[in-house]
C-alpha cells in the first residue's frame, strides 16, 4: 500500500483540484433536476434534453482540447481554463428564471469539463508509471468522488439553514470552484510531454479512429453503446423523489452513493492492476444492468437507498479503471487526443440516452427508462466479451 500511495505530486494536486470542483458541482447537481421541475416547471423530457445537450455538445470540446494539448505540448493552461469556465457558470444558474438560463449554465459547466478533461487525464498518465495507472486513476476518482460526498452534505445543511432556497446553495458553490483553479495555478506543473516530442513524431493524429489501433476503436465503440443506455443521473434523482424521498433528503442519498463510489475507487484500481482491468470493466457492465433493472422494478424508498449504494459500487469499479485501461493501450505521444476522442464518443452517446430516457418516462413509464438502460448494458457486456476474446 505504501508503494501505491507514493505517487507523483501532480497526482495529489489533480486529486485536490477534483475534490474542490466536485464539492462545487455536487452542491448543484443533485438539486438541478428538482430546481428545473419544481421551480422552473420543466418536464422530464425537457430535463433529459437539457442534460443530453449539455453533456454531448461539451463532449465535442474534449476531442479538440486533447488535440490542441498534444499540438502545443502543454496541459496545465487548458486544464486551468476548463475549471475556470465551469466556475463562471455558477452565477448563471443562481440567477436562472427559466429553463433557457439553466441550459446555458449546464452547457458552460460541461464545456469547462470538456476543455479540462483530456489534458488533465494526460497529466495523470504522464506523471505515473504504467504499472500503477490503476492506482493513479483510482486515487484521482476517489478524491473526485470524496468531493461528491462533501458537496451534497453541504447542500443538505444549507437547504435546512435557508429553508429550501436552492439559489443560496448555487451561490456558495462558487467558493470551492475558485479554490480549484487557484490550486492548479500554484501546484500542478507541466509534464515531460512537450513540443520536442511532437517535433520527433509525425504530429498530432487526425481526429479519426484510423489514426489509432483497432483495439482502441473497438473499446470506444463498446463504451459508446453502453453510454447510449446510460441516461443522466438526473433520472435517478427523480426516481428517488418519485419513491417518496423529500427534496432536502435527496442530497443525502446522493452523498451516500458518492461515499461508496469514493471508497471503492482506489481499492478497485489497485485490484484491477493486479487481477486485470478488463475483468473489472466487464463486471461493471453486468452490475449496471442489475442496478438499473432494480430501479425499474422497485420504487419504494428503502430499495432506492440500496440501489444508489449498488450504483456507487458500479461507479467505483469502472470509471477510473476504464481510463486506466485506455492509458495502457494508447500511443504515448497522443494520449490527450485519444482521451479526448474517447470522451467525445462517450459523451455524444449521452444525448440520445437522456432524450430517450426522458421520452420513455413521459410517454411510457418511469420504469421504462431503466429497463432500456439495463438492456443496453447487457448488450455492451456481450460486445466486451467478444472484445476480450479478440484481444487476449
Amino acid at each position: 500500500m505504501k508503494r501505491v500511495l507514493r505517487l507523483d505530486r501532480n497526482i495529489y494536486a489533480a486529486g485536490i483540484v477534483s475534490l474542490l470542483m466536485d464539492i462545487s458541482s455536487e452542491m448543484i447537481y443533485p438539486l438541478m433536476p428538482l430546481f428545473l421541475s419544481s421551480v422552473l416547471g420543466a418536464s422530464k423530457e425537457l430535463i433529459g434534453l437539457i442534460e443530453g445537450v449539455a453533456e454531448s455538445t461539451a463532449s465535442i470540446v474534449k476531442i479538440f482540447s486533447g488535440w490542441v494539448s498534444d499540438r502545443v505540448g502543454k496541459r496545465k493552461g487548458l486544464t486551468a481554463g476548463g475549471y475556470g469556465i465551469s466556475t463562471l457558470s455558477r452565477p448563471i444558474v443562481a440567477l436562472a428564471t427559466g429553463w433557457h438560463m439553466a441550459l446555458i449554465a449546464r452547457f458552460l459547466d460541461r464545456v469547462g469539463k470538456g476543455v479540462r478533461t483530456a489534458p488533465r487525464d494526460a497529466i495523470i498518465a504522464e506523471s505515473t508509471e504504467p504499472d500503477r495507472y490503476g492506482a493513479a486513476f483510482g486515487f484521482h476518482r476517489a478524491m473526485d468522488t470524496l468531493g461528491a460526498v462533501i458537496g451534497p452534505a453541504t447542500a443538505f445543511f444549507m437547504l435546512r439553514t435557508f429553508s429550501g432556497n436552492f439559489r443560496s446553495v448555487f451561490w456558495v458553490s462558487m467558493i470551492p470552484a475558485a479554490l480549484a483553479v487557484i490550486t492548479i495555478v500554484l501546484f500542478i506543473r507541466e509534464t515531460a510531454h512537450g513540443s520536442s516530442d511532437i517535433g520527433r513524431s509525425s504530429g498530432p493524429p487526425k481526429l479519426s479512429f484510423r489514426a489509432f489501433s483497432g483495439r482502441f476503436g473497438f473499446f470506444v465503440i463498446i463504451a459508446a453503446v453502453f453510454s447510449a443506455g446510460n441516461s443522466s443521473d438526473a433520472f435517478l434523482i427523480l426516481r428517488a423523489k418519485h419513491a417518496g424521498i423529500s427534496a432536502p433528503i435527496i442530497p443525502l442519498v446522493y452523498m451516500m452513493f458518492n461515499t461508496i463510489y469514493s471508497l471503492v475507487s482506489l481499492p478497485a484500481g489497485i485490484a484491477a492492476d493486479r487481477f486485470g482491468r478488463k475483468r473489472m470493466i466487464l463486471a461493471g457492465f453486468v452490475l449496471f444492468s442489475v442496478v438499473y433493472y432494480g430501479f425499474a422494478r422497485f420504487a419504494d424508498a428503502r430499495s432506492v437507498w440500496y440501489l444508489f449504494g449498488a450504483y456507487g459500487v458500479f461507479m467505483g469499479m469502472t470509471d477510473g479503471i476504464q481510463k486506466a485501461y485506455l492509458a495502457e493501450v494508447l500511443p504515448s505521444e497522443f494520449k490527450a487526443t485519444a482521451f479526448g476522442l474517447y470522451n467525445m464518443m462517450v459523451g455524444l452517446a449521452l444525448l440520445p440516452a437522456s432524450i430517450i430516457g426522458g421520452w420513455l418516462w413521459d410517454h411510457v413509464s418511469s420504469a421504462a427508462t431503466f429497463y432500456y438502460g439495463s438492456v443496453m448494458a447487457l448488450i455492451s457486456a456481450a460486445l466486451f466479451i467478444v472484445y476480450m476474446i479478440a484481444y487476449d
